[in-house]
């Protein structure tokens, strides 16, 4: 898989962010088939058996395994992005409503500035943190509308699981790709299901028995919401700005809530409506950013020698692999 030429900081090609957009969309669905298909209080052999099949699937595909100190960083990258994500996306998914589950997401893009701007050099522009702090509104809206009862833990393990993604996708970003995206997205499903595995053991004890719906369920959530999803997902990360990416995971909550209206019979109060559609705003408007919120290039005055000014941009572009 060949990725197409580096877009901008600021301003990331169409195609880039559709492509991007189909895992959010892809893990929108988790709660929805967590809730028909999967045994009950498993959260963490769910995440086993979501990320070390798909993992392993597509190391056999690249054959390509990490070398050098990518070993140390595919394992924290794994952990980060699989092996705490997807127990704490299940715990959440089990807890608490599909909706309100995936919302949670919605202050990742804060977390993301945050750590980006230290980290990556990477300025955020207002246009980007005006949208950013609208989103959190719409979590609030969502979460503390008046009758809504919350699962504790639940609301830990939500809260928990896009802070953990929020540092990995910043590290993905510091780190770079020395890969393409299959072999780099098999290293870290790999390297979280393996984590996963003796924390299930010794908190669940053996896996659970599986049934033709949780077959077809974990089928699902394996080879599209993990293999596909995070080959996508991994490709995004390395060519668009942390600031614009941070943002896709909120249409998991759309996804989520449709489907748990649709599906599950949930039903979400106007107030948390209007929470959700503010949440879903942000994710449009924070993919572009308005000339007036772009760094402005420094003025000249045109003389006949005078040699050209450069602006640099604070977002570097990073050169990506091919697969």
């Amino acid at each position: 898989m060949a990725d197409t030429a580096p877009t901008t900081a600021q301003d990331p090609g169409g195609a880039l962010v559709l492509a991007t957009c189909l895992p959010p969309v892809l893990w929108g669905t988790t709660y929805v088939v967590t809730t028909l298909f999967l045994p009950a209080d498993h959260a963490l052999w769910s995440g086993v058996l979501r990320a070390l099949p798909a993992g392993l699937l597509l190391l056999a595909l690249s054959r390509r395994l990490p070398r050098g100190d990518w070993w140390w960083k595919a394992l924290v990258l794994g952990v980060l992005n699989i092996g705490a994500f997807f127990p704490l996306l299940f715990l959440a998914a089990y807890a608490l409503p599909g909706g309100i589950a995936a919302i949670f997401g919605a202050a990742s893009p804060l977390v993301v500035a945050a750590l980006a701007l230290p980290l990556l050099a990477e300025r955020p522009t207002a246009w980007r943190l005006l949208w950013g702090v609208l989103a959190v509104m719409g979590v609030a809206m969502m979460v503390l509308a008046p009758g809504v009862e919350l699962n504790p833990l639940g609301v830990l393990a939500g809260a928990a699981a896009p802070l953990s993604m929020a540092v990995g996708t910043v590290l993905s970003k510091r780190w770079g790709r020395p890969a393409g995206p299959v072999p780099y997205a098999g290293w870290q499903l790999t390297a979280g299901g393996l984590v996963i595995v003796p924390l299930a053991l010794a908190v669940e004890g053996g896996p659970p028995r599986l049934d033709g719906p949780a077959l077809a369920g974990y089928v699902w959530l394996g080879l599209l919401g993990a293999a596909l999803a995070y080959t996508l997902w991994f490709r995004g990360v390395g060519r668009m700005p942390a600031g614009a990416v941070a943002f896709l995971p909120l249409i998991s909550p759309l996804v989520a809530a449709v489907l748990g209206w649709l599906v599950l019979g949930e039903t979400l109060t106007p107030f948390q409506g209007a929470g959700f559609l503010l949440a879903l705003l942000a994710v449009a408007c924070a993919q572009r950013t308005p000339g007036r919120f772009m760094h402005p290039e420094p003025r000249r005055r045109s003389t006949p020698h005078a040699p050209a000014l450069e602006t640099v941009t604070a977002t570097s572009t990073t050169k990506e692999p091919t697969s």
